[in-house]
Protein backbone atom coordinates (compact mmCIF):
# COMPACT_ATOMS: atom_id res chain seq x y z
CA UNK A 1 0.00 0.00 0.00
CA UNK A 2 1.04 3.93 -0.68
CA UNK A 3 2.87 5.50 1.72
CA UNK A 4 0.48 8.50 1.34
CA UNK A 5 -2.85 8.16 0.25
CA UNK A 6 -5.65 10.30 -0.23
CA UNK A 7 -9.32 9.69 0.38
CA UNK A 8 -11.98 12.21 -1.59
CA UNK A 9 -15.46 12.23 -0.80
CA UNK A 10 -17.81 14.04 -3.02
CA UNK A 11 -20.98 13.95 -0.74
CA UNK A 12 -24.31 15.88 -1.05
CA UNK A 13 -23.49 19.02 1.02
CA UNK A 14 -19.63 18.80 0.90
CA UNK A 15 -16.67 17.70 -0.85
CA UNK A 16 -13.83 16.00 1.64
CA UNK A 17 -10.56 14.93 1.48
CA UNK A 18 -8.02 13.16 3.93
CA UNK A 19 -4.58 12.31 3.43
CA UNK A 20 -3.26 9.53 5.53
CA UNK A 21 0.62 8.43 6.07
CA UNK A 22 1.57 5.29 6.98
CA UNK A 23 4.10 4.74 9.81
CA UNK A 24 4.01 1.13 9.76
CA UNK A 25 2.15 -1.73 8.08
CA UNK A 26 -1.08 -0.37 10.28
CA UNK A 27 0.26 2.18 12.03
CA UNK A 28 -1.29 5.93 10.52
CA UNK A 29 -2.06 9.11 10.71
CA UNK A 30 -3.76 12.03 8.90
CA UNK A 31 -1.27 14.09 7.18
CA UNK A 32 -4.17 16.67 6.23
CA UNK A 33 -7.85 17.43 5.62
CA UNK A 34 -10.13 19.86 3.15
CA UNK A 35 -13.29 20.28 2.80
CA UNK A 36 -15.57 22.68 0.45
CA UNK A 37 -18.88 23.30 1.15
CA UNK A 38 -20.07 22.08 -3.19
CA UNK A 39 -23.18 21.29 -2.38
CA UNK A 40 -23.49 19.07 -5.33
CA UNK A 41 -27.11 18.47 -4.79
CA UNK A 42 -28.13 22.24 -4.96
CA UNK A 43 -31.32 22.24 -6.98
CA UNK A 44 -31.02 18.55 -8.06
CA UNK A 45 -34.78 17.29 -5.85
CA UNK A 46 -36.18 19.75 -7.48
CA UNK A 47 -35.06 19.41 -10.38
CA UNK A 48 -35.63 15.25 -11.11
CA UNK A 49 -32.78 14.70 -9.23
CA UNK A 50 -30.18 16.33 -12.31
CA UNK A 51 -27.19 17.80 -11.06
CA UNK A 52 -27.38 21.70 -11.64
CA UNK A 53 -24.12 23.14 -13.57
CA UNK A 54 -23.31 25.33 -11.30
CA UNK A 55 -22.92 22.89 -8.32
CA UNK A 56 -20.86 20.93 -10.87
CA UNK A 57 -18.47 24.15 -11.59
CA UNK A 58 -18.35 24.35 -8.11
CA UNK A 59 -17.06 20.72 -7.47
CA UNK A 60 -14.73 20.40 -10.39
CA UNK A 61 -13.05 23.29 -8.79
CA UNK A 62 -12.46 22.33 -5.42
CA UNK A 63 -11.63 19.17 -6.58
CA UNK A 64 -9.25 20.60 -9.18
CA UNK A 65 -7.52 22.16 -5.54
CA UNK A 66 -7.39 19.08 -3.59
CA UNK A 67 -5.38 17.29 -6.15
CA UNK A 68 -2.54 20.13 -6.11
CA UNK A 69 -2.49 19.69 -2.42
CA UNK A 70 -2.18 16.19 -2.72
CA UNK A 71 0.66 16.17 -4.87
CA UNK A 72 2.49 18.57 -3.04
CA UNK A 73 2.53 15.73 -0.34
CA UNK A 74 3.38 13.11 -2.97
CA UNK A 75 0.42 11.11 -2.22
CA UNK A 76 0.92 7.92 -4.17
CA UNK A 77 -2.46 6.60 -4.39
CA UNK A 78 -6.04 8.74 -4.70
CA UNK A 79 -8.84 6.99 -3.86
CA UNK A 80 -12.71 8.97 -4.72
CA UNK A 81 -16.03 8.26 -4.00
CA UNK A 82 -19.23 10.09 -5.24
CA UNK A 83 -22.07 9.28 -3.07
CA UNK A 84 -26.40 9.90 -2.54
CA UNK A 85 -26.92 12.82 -5.23
CA UNK A 86 -24.30 11.93 -7.59
CA UNK A 87 -25.36 8.27 -7.88
CA UNK A 88 -29.36 9.18 -7.86
CA UNK A 89 -28.66 11.27 -10.89
CA UNK A 90 -29.84 10.94 -13.76
CA UNK A 91 -26.58 13.35 -15.51
CA UNK A 92 -24.38 11.46 -13.38
CA UNK A 93 -21.96 10.20 -16.35
CA UNK A 94 -21.74 13.97 -17.67
CA UNK A 95 -20.14 14.88 -14.49
CA UNK A 96 -17.82 11.90 -14.07
CA UNK A 97 -16.98 12.27 -17.92
CA UNK A 98 -15.79 16.24 -17.16
CA UNK A 99 -13.81 15.85 -13.95
CA UNK A 100 -12.14 12.37 -16.06
CA UNK A 101 -11.32 14.66 -18.91
CA UNK A 102 -10.42 17.80 -17.21
CA UNK A 103 -9.15 16.74 -14.07
CA UNK A 104 -7.57 12.82 -14.88
CA UNK A 105 -9.46 12.10 -11.50
CA UNK A 106 -11.42 8.51 -11.58
CA UNK A 107 -14.80 8.99 -9.60
CA UNK A 108 -16.14 5.46 -8.15
CA UNK A 109 -20.03 6.42 -7.51
CA UNK A 110 -20.43 4.28 -4.38
CA UNK A 111 -24.24 2.49 -3.65
CA UNK A 112 -25.85 2.98 -0.24
CA UNK A 113 -25.10 -0.21 1.17
CA UNK A 114 -21.17 0.42 0.14
CA UNK A 115 -21.32 3.75 1.81
CA UNK A 116 -22.95 2.38 4.81
CA UNK A 117 -20.24 -0.08 4.81
CA UNK A 118 -17.24 2.26 4.58
CA UNK A 119 -18.91 4.18 7.77
CA UNK A 120 -19.18 0.65 9.60
CA UNK A 121 -15.49 0.23 8.95
CA UNK A 122 -14.44 3.26 10.46
CA UNK A 123 -16.60 3.03 13.39
CA UNK A 124 -15.89 -0.78 14.38
CA UNK A 125 -11.80 -0.24 14.02
CA UNK A 126 -11.44 3.93 15.67
CA UNK A 127 -13.96 3.60 18.11
CA UNK A 128 -13.96 2.21 21.42
CA UNK A 129 -17.27 0.14 21.53
CA UNK A 130 -17.80 -3.12 19.87
CA UNK A 131 -21.17 -2.94 19.33
CA UNK A 132 -23.54 -0.46 17.85
CA UNK A 133 -25.51 1.03 14.88
CA UNK A 134 -23.82 3.54 13.22
CA UNK A 135 -26.02 6.68 11.85
CA UNK A 136 -24.33 8.26 8.91
CA UNK A 137 -26.93 11.86 7.83
CA UNK A 138 -25.82 12.61 4.79
CA UNK A 139 -27.18 15.75 2.14
CA UNK A 140 -29.06 13.08 0.17
CA UNK A 141 -28.90 9.93 2.44
CA UNK A 142 -28.54 8.48 5.86
CA UNK A 143 -27.00 5.45 5.88
CA UNK A 144 -26.87 2.41 8.97
CA UNK A 145 -24.86 -0.58 9.68
CA UNK A 146 -25.29 -2.77 12.23
CA UNK A 147 -22.11 -3.83 13.88
CA UNK A 148 -21.72 -7.17 16.42
CA UNK A 149 -18.14 -7.49 17.79
CA UNK A 150 -16.33 -5.07 15.47
CA UNK A 151 -18.08 -6.94 12.43
CA UNK A 152 -20.87 -5.55 9.71
CA UNK A 153 -23.58 -7.81 10.10
CA UNK A 154 -26.33 -5.49 8.06
CA UNK A 155 -26.23 -2.26 6.12
CA UNK A 156 -28.94 -0.04 4.42
CA UNK A 157 -29.10 3.37 3.05
CA UNK A 158 -32.44 5.79 3.11
CA UNK A 159 -33.51 8.43 0.83
CA UNK A 160 -33.16 10.69 4.07
CA UNK A 161 -30.53 13.63 3.80
CA UNK A 162 -30.51 17.17 5.19
CA UNK A 163 -30.21 18.83 1.63
CA UNK A 164 -32.98 16.52 0.63
CA UNK A 165 -35.85 17.37 3.00
CA UNK A 166 -34.75 20.78 3.08
CA UNK A 167 -35.60 21.53 -0.62
CA UNK A 168 -38.61 19.13 -0.27
CA UNK A 169 -40.01 20.10 3.05
CA UNK A 170 -38.66 22.64 5.02
CA UNK A 171 -38.13 25.34 2.72
CA UNK A 172 -42.33 25.33 2.31
CA UNK A 173 -42.46 25.15 6.09
CA UNK A 174 -44.04 21.91 6.03
CA UNK A 175 -42.01 19.79 9.32
CA UNK A 176 -45.32 17.57 9.76
CA UNK A 177 -44.77 16.60 5.95
CA UNK A 178 -40.92 15.61 6.55
CA UNK A 179 -42.16 13.92 9.82
CA UNK A 180 -44.24 11.69 8.27
CA UNK A 181 -41.68 11.42 5.14
CA UNK A 182 -38.95 10.30 7.67
CA UNK A 183 -40.88 7.95 9.47
CA UNK A 184 -41.97 6.10 6.36
CA UNK A 185 -38.24 5.80 5.08
CA UNK A 186 -37.36 4.63 8.63
CA UNK A 187 -39.79 1.58 8.26
CA UNK A 188 -37.63 0.02 5.78
CA UNK A 189 -35.20 -0.65 9.22
CA UNK A 190 -37.79 -3.74 10.13
CA UNK A 191 -35.92 -4.97 13.46
CA UNK A 192 -32.54 -5.59 12.41
CA UNK A 193 -30.76 -2.58 13.23
CA UNK A 194 -31.42 -3.47 17.28
CA UNK A 195 -29.14 -1.71 19.31
CA UNK A 196 -28.95 0.79 22.44
CA UNK A 197 -25.64 2.26 21.75
CA UNK A 198 -25.73 4.44 18.43
CA UNK A 199 -22.56 5.73 16.63
CA UNK A 200 -22.88 8.92 15.08
CA UNK A 201 -21.54 9.78 12.18
CA UNK A 202 -21.49 12.91 10.13
CA UNK A 203 -21.68 16.64 10.22
CA UNK A 204 -25.18 16.75 11.61
CA UNK A 205 -24.32 14.50 14.29
CA UNK A 206 -21.01 16.00 15.03
CA UNK A 207 -22.45 19.78 15.22
CA UNK A 208 -25.05 18.69 17.77
CA UNK A 209 -23.00 17.17 19.74
CA UNK A 210 -20.60 19.62 19.90
CA UNK A 211 -23.87 22.02 20.42
CA UNK A 212 -23.97 19.70 23.37
CA UNK A 213 -20.40 19.83 24.79
CA UNK A 214 -20.75 23.72 24.36
CA UNK A 215 -23.96 23.33 26.63
CA UNK A 216 -22.79 21.62 29.39
CA UNK A 217 -19.17 22.80 29.64
CA UNK A 218 -17.15 19.80 28.60
CA UNK A 219 -13.81 19.67 29.72
CA UNK A 220 -12.12 18.38 26.51
CA UNK A 221 -12.39 19.90 23.53
CA UNK A 222 -12.15 16.35 21.57
CA UNK A 223 -14.98 15.43 19.16
CA UNK A 224 -14.09 11.68 18.52
CA UNK A 225 -15.82 9.52 20.71
CA UNK A 226 -17.81 12.10 23.08
CA UNK A 227 -20.33 10.19 24.75
CA UNK A 228 -23.93 11.22 26.06
CA UNK A 229 -27.09 9.84 27.23
CA UNK A 230 -29.88 10.90 24.93
CA UNK A 231 -32.57 11.08 27.39
CA UNK A 232 -30.56 13.88 29.33
CA UNK A 233 -30.05 15.94 25.95
CA UNK A 234 -33.57 14.73 24.29
CA UNK A 235 -35.34 18.38 24.84
CA UNK A 236 -32.25 20.57 23.93
CA UNK A 237 -32.30 18.80 20.68
CA UNK A 238 -35.99 19.11 19.86
CA UNK A 239 -35.05 22.81 20.90
CA UNK A 240 -32.87 23.00 17.90
CA UNK A 241 -35.49 22.46 15.42
CA UNK A 242 -37.43 25.28 16.28
CA UNK A 243 -34.52 27.80 16.97
CA UNK A 244 -34.02 30.97 14.82
CA UNK A 245 -30.43 31.56 13.14
CA UNK A 246 -29.70 33.65 15.91
CA UNK A 247 -30.50 31.17 18.81
CA UNK A 248 -28.49 28.37 16.55
CA UNK A 249 -25.43 30.59 16.47
CA UNK A 250 -25.64 31.01 20.41
CA UNK A 251 -25.83 27.53 20.90
CA UNK A 252 -22.34 26.92 18.74
CA UNK A 253 -24.15 25.65 15.40
CA UNK A 254 -21.20 26.80 12.95
CA UNK A 255 -23.36 29.57 10.00
CA UNK A 256 -22.04 27.12 7.01
CA UNK A 257 -24.30 24.64 8.64
CA UNK A 258 -27.49 26.72 9.64
CA UNK A 259 -29.58 25.82 6.61
CA UNK A 260 -29.33 22.23 7.32
CA UNK A 261 -29.25 21.76 10.82
CA UNK A 262 -32.89 21.82 11.20
CA UNK A 263 -33.82 18.92 8.68
CA UNK A 264 -30.38 17.08 10.37
CA UNK A 265 -31.54 17.30 13.76
CA UNK A 266 -35.05 16.00 13.09
CA UNK A 267 -33.84 13.13 10.78
CA UNK A 268 -31.43 12.32 13.73
CA UNK A 269 -34.21 12.14 16.60
CA UNK A 270 -36.80 10.07 14.46
CA UNK A 271 -33.86 7.33 13.98
CA UNK A 272 -33.42 7.42 17.39
CA UNK A 273 -36.77 7.01 18.71
CA UNK A 274 -37.24 4.26 16.06
CA UNK A 275 -34.44 2.32 17.19
CA UNK A 276 -35.11 2.61 21.00
CA UNK A 277 -31.07 4.00 21.42
CA UNK A 278 -30.19 5.37 25.12
CA UNK A 279 -26.66 6.30 24.07
CA UNK A 280 -24.45 8.36 21.50
CA UNK A 281 -21.09 7.44 20.77
CA UNK A 282 -20.02 10.52 18.84
CA UNK A 283 -17.51 9.33 15.44
CA UNK A 284 -15.30 11.65 14.06
CA UNK A 285 -14.61 9.27 11.74
CA UNK A 286 -16.33 8.17 8.51
CA UNK A 287 -16.97 7.14 4.64
CA UNK A 288 -13.59 8.79 4.04
CA UNK A 289 -11.54 6.96 6.71
CA UNK A 290 -13.78 3.80 5.93
CA UNK A 291 -12.51 3.80 2.47
CA UNK A 292 -8.82 4.03 3.67
CA UNK A 293 -9.47 1.02 6.01
CA UNK A 294 -11.04 -1.12 3.76
CA UNK A 295 -7.83 -0.68 1.64
CA UNK A 296 -5.40 -1.09 4.24
CA UNK A 297 -6.71 -3.52 5.56
CA UNK A 298 -8.45 -5.53 2.44
CA UNK A 299 -6.58 -8.95 3.20
CA UNK A 300 -7.35 -9.12 7.26
CA UNK A 301 -11.31 -9.15 7.08
CA UNK A 302 -11.07 -5.22 7.54
CA UNK A 303 -10.05 -5.69 10.73
CA UNK A 304 -6.81 -4.87 12.87
CA UNK A 305 -5.25 -7.61 14.97
CA UNK A 306 -6.49 -8.00 18.42
CA UNK A 307 -5.29 -6.26 20.37
CA UNK A 308 -4.33 -3.82 18.20
CA UNK A 309 -4.34 0.12 18.79
CA UNK A 310 -3.73 2.02 15.62
CA UNK A 311 -3.19 5.53 17.40
CA UNK A 312 -0.48 3.74 20.38
CA UNK A 313 1.24 2.08 17.50
CA UNK A 314 1.38 5.69 15.46
CA UNK A 315 3.15 7.07 19.03
CA UNK A 316 5.52 4.48 18.72
CA UNK A 317 6.46 4.92 15.51
CA UNK A 318 6.35 8.10 14.95
CA UNK A 319 8.51 9.58 18.56
CA UNK A 320 10.51 6.26 18.19
CA UNK A 321 9.40 4.59 21.90
CA UNK A 322 12.26 1.49 22.36
CA UNK A 323 9.29 -1.29 23.06
CA UNK A 324 11.61 -3.40 24.77
CA UNK A 325 12.26 -1.10 27.36
CA UNK A 326 8.62 -0.25 27.74
CA UNK A 327 7.68 -3.64 28.22
CA UNK A 328 10.53 -4.07 31.27
CA UNK A 329 8.91 -0.97 32.90
CA UNK A 330 5.44 -2.03 32.37
CA UNK A 331 5.97 -5.38 34.00
CA UNK A 332 7.32 -3.46 37.20
CA UNK A 333 4.45 -1.24 37.44
CA UNK A 334 2.11 -4.35 37.37
CA UNK A 335 4.11 -6.16 39.82
CA UNK A 336 4.21 -3.54 42.27
CA UNK A 337 0.27 -3.20 41.27
CA UNK A 338 -0.56 -6.42 42.35
CA UNK A 339 1.59 -6.17 45.53
CA UNK A 340 -0.65 -3.36 46.37
CA UNK A 341 -4.34 -3.18 44.73
CA UNK A 342 -5.57 -5.22 47.60
CA UNK A 343 -4.58 -3.40 50.27
CA UNK A 344 -5.49 0.02 48.85
CA UNK A 345 -8.45 -1.09 47.01
CA UNK A 346 -6.73 -0.53 43.39
CA UNK A 347 -9.35 -1.91 40.76
CA UNK A 348 -7.94 -4.33 37.69
CA UNK A 349 -9.28 -1.94 35.47
CA UNK A 350 -6.40 0.72 35.72
CA UNK A 351 -3.55 -1.83 35.08
CA UNK A 352 -4.40 -1.05 31.22
CA UNK A 353 -4.31 2.57 31.85
CA UNK A 354 -0.45 1.73 33.63
CA UNK A 355 0.80 -0.44 30.67
CA UNK A 356 -0.33 2.16 28.39
CA UNK A 357 1.11 5.20 30.15
CA UNK A 358 4.66 3.57 30.71
CA UNK A 359 4.47 2.16 26.88
CA UNK A 360 4.03 5.73 26.00
CA UNK A 361 5.58 8.07 28.40
CA UNK A 362 8.56 8.86 26.70
CA UNK A 363 6.97 10.10 24.03
CA UNK A 364 7.67 13.63 24.97
CA UNK A 365 11.12 12.93 25.53
CA UNK A 366 11.76 13.97 21.52
CA UNK A 367 10.51 17.26 22.15
CA UNK A 368 12.45 18.15 25.73
CA UNK A 369 13.65 15.98 27.98
CA UNK A 370 13.46 18.04 30.87
CA UNK A 371 10.15 18.68 30.42
CA UNK A 372 9.14 15.38 28.77
CA UNK A 373 5.99 14.58 31.05
CA UNK A 374 4.08 18.01 30.22
CA UNK A 375 4.84 17.40 26.65
CA UNK A 376 3.74 13.68 26.82
CA UNK A 377 0.90 14.62 28.49
CA UNK A 378 -0.36 16.87 25.57
CA UNK A 379 0.70 14.49 22.80
CA UNK A 380 -1.54 11.61 24.15
CA UNK A 381 -4.29 13.52 25.64
CA UNK A 382 -4.66 14.69 21.57
CA UNK A 383 -2.83 11.82 19.76
CA UNK A 384 -4.84 8.56 21.89
CA UNK A 385 -7.54 9.04 18.72
CA UNK A 386 -8.61 5.91 18.18
CA UNK A 387 -10.02 3.30 20.44
CA UNK A 388 -10.15 4.87 23.96
CA UNK A 389 -12.88 6.32 25.86
CA UNK A 390 -12.31 10.45 26.64
CA UNK A 391 -12.00 9.13 30.58
CA UNK A 392 -9.31 6.52 29.76
CA UNK A 393 -7.00 8.39 27.64
CA UNK A 394 -7.25 11.52 29.90
CA UNK A 395 -6.03 9.33 32.91
CA UNK A 396 -3.25 7.58 30.93
CA UNK A 397 -1.89 11.25 30.24
CA UNK A 398 -2.23 12.87 33.85
CA UNK A 399 -1.12 9.34 35.53
CA UNK A 400 2.39 10.69 33.05
CA UNK A 401 2.16 14.54 33.90
CA UNK A 402 1.92 13.93 37.44
CA UNK A 403 3.81 11.22 38.49
CA UNK A 404 6.53 13.38 39.85
CA UNK A 405 4.57 14.37 42.59
CA UNK A 406 2.97 12.69 45.99
CA UNK A 407 -0.09 15.17 46.16
CA UNK A 408 -1.64 16.54 42.94
CA UNK A 409 -3.49 19.88 43.65
CA UNK A 410 -6.87 19.91 43.81
CA UNK A 411 -7.77 22.47 41.24
CA UNK A 412 -5.64 20.42 38.56
CA UNK A 413 -8.19 17.88 38.35
CA UNK A 414 -11.06 19.59 39.43
CA UNK A 415 -12.40 20.49 35.97
CA UNK A 416 -11.93 17.02 35.15
CA UNK A 417 -13.82 15.50 38.00
CA UNK A 418 -16.75 14.00 35.47
CA UNK A 419 -14.12 11.90 33.70
CA UNK A 420 -11.29 10.86 36.34
CA UNK A 421 -11.73 9.29 39.08
CA UNK A 422 -11.04 10.16 42.77
CA UNK A 423 -7.57 12.20 43.77
CA UNK A 424 -6.52 9.98 45.71
CA UNK A 425 -6.65 6.69 43.20
CA UNK A 426 -4.61 9.01 40.43
CA UNK A 427 -2.30 9.85 43.22
CA UNK A 428 -1.67 5.95 43.32
CA UNK A 429 -1.20 5.36 40.29
CA UNK A 430 1.19 7.99 39.37
CA UNK A 431 3.76 6.29 42.61
CA UNK A 432 2.93 3.24 40.97
CA UNK A 433 4.20 5.00 37.41
CA UNK A 434 7.17 6.37 39.25
CA UNK A 435 8.83 3.70 40.57
CA UNK A 436 8.42 1.30 37.59
CA UNK A 437 10.73 4.60 35.89
CA UNK A 438 12.78 4.45 39.18
CA UNK A 439 14.23 0.81 38.80
CA UNK A 440 14.58 0.88 35.35
CA UNK A 441 16.57 4.35 35.82
CA UNK A 442 19.99 3.11 34.07
CA UNK A 443 17.53 2.01 31.22
CA UNK A 444 20.14 -1.57 31.35
CA UNK A 445 16.78 -4.12 30.86
CA UNK A 446 18.94 -6.29 33.51
CA UNK A 447 19.15 -9.85 32.63
CA UNK A 448 19.27 -10.69 36.73
CA UNK A 449 16.28 -11.51 38.21
CA UNK A 450 14.69 -8.89 39.77
CA UNK A 451 12.46 -10.14 43.03
CA UNK A 452 9.23 -7.97 43.95
CA UNK A 453 8.04 -8.97 48.00
CA UNK A 454 5.67 -7.02 50.33
CA UNK A 455 6.13 -7.16 54.18
CA UNK A 456 3.41 -5.80 56.05
CA UNK A 457 2.83 -2.21 54.23
CA UNK A 458 6.44 -2.12 53.02
CA UNK A 459 7.80 -3.31 49.31
CA UNK A 460 10.87 -4.94 48.90
CA UNK A 461 12.00 -5.11 45.78
CA UNK A 462 16.23 -6.78 45.40
CA UNK A 463 18.26 -6.80 42.51
CA UNK A 464 21.33 -6.05 40.67
CA UNK A 465 22.26 -2.67 39.41
CA UNK A 466 20.03 -0.73 41.49
CA UNK A 467 22.19 1.59 43.10
CA UNK A 468 20.86 4.71 41.50
CA UNK A 469 17.44 3.52 42.29
CA UNK A 470 17.93 3.10 46.08
CA UNK A 471 19.84 6.63 46.52
CA UNK A 472 16.79 8.11 44.95
CA UNK A 473 14.26 6.12 46.64
CA UNK A 474 15.54 8.32 49.78
CA UNK A 475 14.22 11.74 47.98
CA UNK A 476 10.57 10.52 47.77
CA UNK A 477 7.95 10.00 49.73
CA UNK A 478 5.15 7.23 48.52
CA UNK A 479 1.78 6.27 49.71
CA UNK A 480 3.39 3.18 50.81
CA UNK A 481 6.72 1.87 52.08
CA UNK A 482 9.65 0.90 49.70
CA UNK A 483 12.72 -0.85 50.01
CA UNK A 484 15.61 -0.90 47.58
CA UNK A 485 18.13 -3.60 47.93
CA UNK A 486 21.22 -3.69 45.79
CA UNK A 487 22.83 -7.42 45.47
Amino acid sequence: MAKVTAVIDIGSNSARMAVFKKTSRFGFYLLREEKSKVRISEGAYENGGNLQDFAIERAIKALREFLLIAKSLKTRKILCVATSAVRDAPNKAEFLKRVKDELGLKIKVIDGDKEAFYGGVAAANLLYEKNGVTIDIGGGSTEFALIVDKRIEATISLKLGTVRLKELFFDKGDIEGAKKYIKNELEKLGKVFDSKKVFGIGGTIRALSQAIMKKIEYPLDILHGFTYEIKEHKDFLEKIIKMSDEELLKAGIKPERLDVIRPGTLIFLEALKYLGAKEVITSGVGVREGVFLTDLLRNDNYRFPDNFNPSVRTIIDVYQIDRKIASYETKIALEVFDLLKEEFKLDDKYKMHLTYAIKLSRAGELVDFYEAHKHTDYILLNSLHYGFRHCDRLLISKIIRFHKRKKIKKKEIEKFKCLLPKKDIVEKLCNIFWVAKLININLSMPQVEITFSKKDKKIIIKGENLYLAKERSKTRELFFDLEIVNN
